[in-house]
C-alpha cells in the first residue's frame, strides 16, 4: 500500500469488504501500528507525534457510533471540552439536529439514554456529525459513517458531511459508491493491495473492477 493523500483534498477508499479499507483507517488513527512501512502527516512519521497531539488533528466519523447516558449537550461537548454551549448548539444546527434537540423533552439537557437507545440510527449519527464539526480538526476520517441508514436519510446527512468536509483533509470509506463520486482521488484496493486509482470519470472508463463494485453497490 502507498499513496498519497494532498493538503485539503477528498479521497474515496473502494473495495470489497476484508480488503483492508478501515485497516488503512485505524492505521491512520494509531489504533495500531504498522508491523512495515510508515504513515507521514506533513513528512512526519507519525508514530513520532505525541499521540494526544495526533489525535487532537483528526476527526473520526464510523458506523459504531458511541452515544453516551447523557445530555444532548455533554454527547456534543465530546468533540470539544472547552467548548460554549453556544459553539455546540451551532454544531448542532450545522448538523441538522438542533430542531430535534430542541423538540426534546428537556431540550439539550436530555438524556439520550444507554448507547442512546431513544434515538434512532440517523440521529445518532447527525450527534456523531456535531461532535466532528465542534472538534473541527484538519484531518476527517469517514469510515461508512452512513452505512446502517436507509438511503434517504444517508442522503439527507451526506448533505450535511459535505458542510464538515470544506476545508479539511478527507479520506472516506462508503458502502454506497454514488456517494463518493465527488472524490478528488478514489482508491481501489483489492485483498490489501492497491489495484487501481483515479477519478470516478477515469475508473468507469478504465476499471472493469470499479464499474462492478459501483454497479453493485449504488
Amino acid at each position: 500500500i502507498n499513496f498519497v493523500v494532498n493538503s485539503g483534498s477528498k479521497v474515496a477508499l473502494v473495495g470489497q469488504s476484508g480488503s483492508g479499507k478501515s485497516t488503512i483507517i485505524n492505521l491512520i488513527s494509531r489504533f495500531y501500528d504498522p508491523i512495515e512501512g510508515q504513515i507521514l502527516i506533513n513528512e512526519e512519521n507519525i508514530r513520532d507525534i505525541k499521540l494526544s497531539s495526533l489525535r487532537n488533528n483528526i476527526s473520526l466519523v464510523s458506523q459504531d457510533t458511541i452515544i453516551y447516558n447523557k445530555s444532548f449537550m455533554d454527547n456534543i461537548r465530546f468533540g470539544n471540552l472547552d467548548a460554549s454551549d453556544n459553539k455546540i448548539k451551532k454544531a448542532a444546527m450545522n448538523a441538522d439536529i438542533h430542531g430535534f434537540i430542541n423538540s426534546s423533552l428537556d431540550g439539550y439537557n436530555t438524556v439520550v439514554g444507554e448507547g442512546g437507545n431513544t434515538l434512532s440510527g440517523g440521529q445518532k449519527q447527525r450527534l456523531s456529525i456535531a461532535r466532528a464539526i465542534l472538534k473541527d480538526a484538519p484531518i476527517l476520517l469517514l469510515d461508512e459513517a452512513t452505512s446502517s441508514l436507509d438511503s434517504e436519510t444517508e442522503s439527507e446527512i451526506n448533505g450535511t458531511l459535505e458542510t464538515l468536509t470544506k476545508k479539511k483533509t478527507t479520506i472516506t470509506i462508503a458502502h454506497r459508491l454514488s456517494t463518493i463520486i465527488n472524490s478528488d482521488q478514489i482508491i481501489l484496493i483489492k485483498k490489501g493491495k492497491i489495484v487501481d486509482s483515479g477519478n470516478h470519470k477515469e475508473l468507469i472508463k478504465n476499471s472493469d473492477y470499479y464499474k462492478k463494485l459501483y454497479n453493485t453497490a449504488t
